[in-house]
This record gives structure tokens, sequence and C-alpha cells, in this order.
């Protein structure tokens, strides 16, 4: 059954973590993504036209700048940039006084940062949509890419099953877990103990997941976790900002590393995934990332759709849209 506008009061909002979205509003924003990648972009100019978005970036970015900047464009609105020494969130100025003057300058504002706490001081300041483009903790439009990749590729997630391999502890291993089990997809992790989620993570999970019938649990061996699974999924080992941490973990997570000998146990229809950027034959090896099983770029594309229906959703009423 379709959802009614009503029913989904999503202008105005943040995101800063998937969590804040119910699991119907995440249902909006896929089907919202599905139209909007099969319509064409001339009827797109009109939806946010007038309308500017802020992007506030202290971390380097490629897909997520480029998929921003793109989809205001498609959508007939315009993006602009702050970056390195001309933002910094806490140091330059306080989150507070960035967010209450840039609320009068733009219609919403998408922050790459690195602590996750002073991104929340700027939502709490803001006047305007704030979204997370990523923070240590979260990254909540990888989520929603990715599950609008799976559904394309399954058209359906519920009863799903994931399975994450390598370091299980990272902003994008936690997205996409709580993205998941709120879908209904159950999630297995393959990860050393230095790198597996918290107890107290896992029983997150668990709780999110009850009520749609998925689950989560976490294993050493990773080919136990990716046993006859429909999706397997990995990230570098060492993420943005934990460089002195990068011998350290190459020798922890060699035996985590998604080979060919990986895929054969998971089920014969699953598919690989990496959010990208990816160094082959470290946490995943050439065969299997340029195999036939491999939808990264059509993860990489799906930033772009995803990202164009959250806008849309937090900028307009959504009337005239299909949910």
């Amino acid at each position: 059954m379709l959802a009614s506008v009503a029913d989904v009061a999503l202008r105005g909002r943040h995101l800063l973590r998937v969590t804040d979205l119910a699991p119907l509003e995440i249902g909006t924003i896929l089907g919202l993504a599905t139209h909007l990648k099969g319509g064409r972009v001339a009827d797109q100019l009109p939806l946010l036209r007038g309308k500017t978005l802020g992007m506030l970036f202290e971390k380097p970015s490629l897909r997520t700048r480029v998929s921003f900047e793109v989809g205001m464009t498609q959508l007939g609105g315009h993006a602009m940039i702050a970056q390195g020494p001309d933002f910094m969130v806490g140091s330059r100025e306080t989150p507070e006084d960035a967010a209450r003057v840039l609320s009068r300058y733009v219609d919403a504002i998408v922050v790459r940062t690195h602590a996750h706490e002073p991104l929340e001081r700027f939502s709490r300041a803001a006047t305007v949509p704030v979204i997370n483009g990523l923070s240590a903790a979260a990254h909540p439009c990888q989520a929603l890419a990715d599950l609008l990749t799976i559904k394309e590729r399954f058209d359906t997630l519920s009863g799903l099953r994931l399975a994450y391999i390598g370091d299980a502890r990272n902003n994008v291993a936690a997205s996409l877990a709580e993205a998941a089990v709120l879908a209904g997809i159950s999630v297995s992790f393959g990860a050393p103990p230095t790198h597996r989620p918290s107890e107290t993570f896992l029983s997150h999970l668990q709780q999110l997941g009850k009520s749609h019938g998925a689950t989560a649990r976490a294993f050493s061996s990773p080919l136990r976790a990716a046993r006859d699974v429909d999706v397997v999924y990995t990230d570098v080992w060492t993420s943005m900002g934990e460089e002195h941490l990068a011998e350290r973990n190459a020798a922890t997570l060699l035996p985590y590393r998604v080979t060919a000998e990986l895929m054969s146990v998971a089920a014969k229809h699953a598919v690989f995934m990496h959010c990208l950027p990816a160094h082959r034959d470290e946490e995943v090896s050439a065969e299997v990332i340029d195999g036939p099983q491999s939808v990264v770029f059509d993860q990489a594309e799906n930033r772009l759709h995803a990202q164009k229906a959250l806008l849309v959703a937090l900028l307009t009423d959504l009337r005239g849209m299909p949910v």
C-alpha cells in the first residue's frame, strides 16, 4: 500500500543518522528515487527551482560532492561548496554560529566532517535541513543508495541476508546495518575481535530489526558470515583520519579480503558491494570487484538518485510525487 503525503512529513527535517527516518520514510525515499531515476531530467527542473544547497566539506570527496551538485542542478536548483580552511566545524567559529548564518543564505546544508558531535550541535542551531554527508559516526546517504541498489537487483528488501566483511566498526558499516535491519535485511558481520561491532551496537541492531524480522550477528570467520547471503559488502580497511593505523589494519584484516573463494560460499545470485574508493587486491580482489557479481558502479550512480529523492523530500511537501 502506498503512503500518503500526510503519512510522510519529511519537509524541514534533518538527516544525521539512518535512524532519523522511520521505515515508511525510508521506503518513500527509495520509491521517489526510483521514480526520479526513471524520469526525464527536463521534467524535474521545476522541483527545486530557486533553491540553494550549501555544501560544507572538511574531508575530501568525489561521489558525495559531485552527486549532490549534479542532483541540485537536475532538480533546477544550485549548489555551492565551502571546504578546507573556509569551513572547519567548531574551530574557525562555533557550529552554532556557522549554522545560524548559513541558514539565512541557503535552503539546505550538507556537512561532510570528522567528529559527529559538532555536527549535532550545528543541526540543532540550523533552521534549514542539515544532511550528514559523512561523519565519523554515520554515512546515511551511502546507506540509502545501498538499499536502492539492493532493491533494484532483488525487487525486494525484506527477507534478504547481507554480510559485511572487514572493518565492521566504521561509519559505513554502522549506517548500512541500521538501514538494512529497518528494511528487513538480516546482517552478519565477518570481522576480527578488534574490528567487530560492540555488543551494545549489535543489541541496538537486534532491537531495530525485531519488528521487521531481521537479525544481526558477528562472526570471527568471514566464510561463516558470508555463507548463503544475498549481498557481500566491504570497505577500505583504514578510514580517513586513521592513516596511522594502516599497517596494523592491513595485517589484521588480511584474512578478511573478499575473494572469489569467499564469494563462492554466498548464494549463487549474490552481489558484491563496495562504497568506493576501493583498493584492489587489498580489501577485495580485482577478480571480484571487476567481475560479474559486482554492482559497485550501480551503487555509485545511485548516490545521485537517492540524494535527489532526499532533497525533494526535505525541501518540498511531495505533492504530485508517487508516495
